[in-house]
């Protein structure tokens, strides 16, 4: 946004004495929080977002298991006569046999298991990403409801203000007694705005904090200051930074790469396992000959060597299923790069439209609306001008400044979602333009 909309809105901003009541200062009890601290909590906080990353955990032991060799196979045998009749004949065995890996399949495990923890890294980061535009959006939401309070706190004092001078006018013989009777009449409309206004305070607050993650309070107050935004002129550069940046790309790619991993881990698993053995064998055997009995005993060291012979199954459904998966994973990464691409085009038009109407307001609007307003109370204090005209440019007054509140929600909304589409923060904000 250019600079000059900066100046223009740091003038409105100066016009708030005359837009809204003067807040009042904070009780000893209330805490006040910007943007920036409220984004520090939730992103510490927020339940959803800390389970995501203990179930990174999960991944973690994922690449573990897929690193480590298989486990040696210890093989114990005993033989005996002694149920047969044969009782001085026994066989005692001990062997260890091991599987070896071929074709890199350990390698491969461990890409998959890598290309795995990038996902779900990137998945996270994502969820952060939508979970900061909601906790700019509920911030802007308490905003606008606490800017709209002031607003009716202002128009119940425009009234009052109105009824007092009504009053001293009637005193003085000026004014039928109807005048008052229609100022209290707007004095008592604005108490039901008012009444309107804090109804909406306690859930937009609770809103909030429910997305930062914290126990419920009833004295939060947020503030925040103007702050310069990112300009609407160059929309390209937006859509180069969302595809460098967005994090849910970013796991579309690690599911492609995790699928030609799986690929590739599919095919290696065509190529059997080894598995070798040692063993060392005793033997006790006893035989007869011319009435005289002979013990034997025999110590015997064997190898074993064993591969099977992948005739039939050749893992060809697991490579089908892997083939399958990586074509899904191209795909899906296509659809959300077109996808980020159509979202940051829509959210550059709603900036964009946003600032134009924003500027309307600060511009031409508000400073004529507040001077109009000046110009009709002093006229109606001087008796130049009826009370129906000073009712009417007040409710002009707080409804066109309810406009540009709305407006001004609607524009900060509009970077949040920007800089939601884009994947980073275009300005570090205090927060506000309240």
């Amino acid at each position: 946004m250019k600079q000059s909309v900066m100046k223009r809105l740091t003038s409105v901003v100066a016009m708030a004495a005359v837009i809204c009541a003067a807040t009042a200062p904070l009780r000893a009890e209330e805490y006040a929080i910007n943007l920036q601290e409220i984004i520090t909590i939730a992103r510490e906080h927020n339940g959803e977002l800390k389970a995501l990353r203990q179930e990174l955990g999960i991944g973690d032991a994922g690449k573990i298991k897929a690193g480590l060799h298989p486990n040696p196979v210890l093989d114990l045998e005993g033989a005996t006569g002694a149920l047969t009749g044969s009782s001085s004949e026994n066989r005692l065995g001990i062997g260890v046999s091991q599987e070896f890996l071929f074709g890199g399949k350990r390698e491969k495990r461990l890409a998959v298991a890598d290309s795995e923890l990038v996902r779900f890294g990137n998945r996270i980061k994502d969820a952060e990403r939508l979970l900061l535009l909601e906790v700019k959006t509920g911030f802007y939401n308490l905003l606008l409801v606490e800017s709209r309070l002031e607003l009716a706190q202002k128009s119940q004092e425009l009234n009052k203000e109105l009824l007092q001078i009504a009053k001293e006018r009637l005193a003085a013989g000026d004014v039928a007694e109807l005048d008052v009777n229609l100022a209290r009449v707007e004095t008592a409309r604005s108490e039901g705005r008012k009444i309107e206004a804090e109804r909406e305070l306690v859930p937009a607050r609770q809103q909030l904090l429910s997305l930062m993650g914290t126990p419920a309070l009833t004295d939060l107050k947020i503030t925040g200051n103007p702050e310069t935004k990112p300009s609407t002129e160059n929309p390209a550069e937006f859509k180069a930074m969302a595809l460098q940046n967005r994090p849910d790309l970013g796991a579309a790619e690690a599911e492609k790469n995790k699928g030609e991993a799986e690929l590739s881990l599919a095919k290696a698993e065509r190529v059997p396992n080894v598995t070798a053995g040692v063993g060392f064998s005793w033997e006790r055997s006893e035989t007869s000959l011319g009435g005289l009995q002979e013990q034997d005993t025999d110590y015997l060291i064997g190898l074993k060597l064993s591969v099977p012979l992948q005739f039939f199954d050749r893992n060809q459904a697991g490579v089908r299923e892997a083939q399958a998966r990586k074509s899904s994973a191209e795909t899906r990464q296509a659809f959300v790069r077109q996808g980020i691409e159509r979202e940051v085009e829509a959210a550059h038009a709603r900036l964009a439209s946003a600032e134009k109407s924003l500027n309307i307001y600060a511009e031409e609007i508000i400073p004529q609306l507040t001077e109009n307003l000046k110009l009709v109370q002093e006229a109606y204090r001087l008796g130049e001008v009826g009370i129906l005209a000073v009712i009417e440019e007040q409710k002009n007054f707080i409804e066109v400044n309810d406009g540009y509140l709305t407006a001004l929600y609607s524009w900060n909304t509009a970077v949040a979602k920007l800089e939601a589409a884009v994947g980073v923060e275009l300005q570090k904000v205090d927060g506000g333009n309240k």
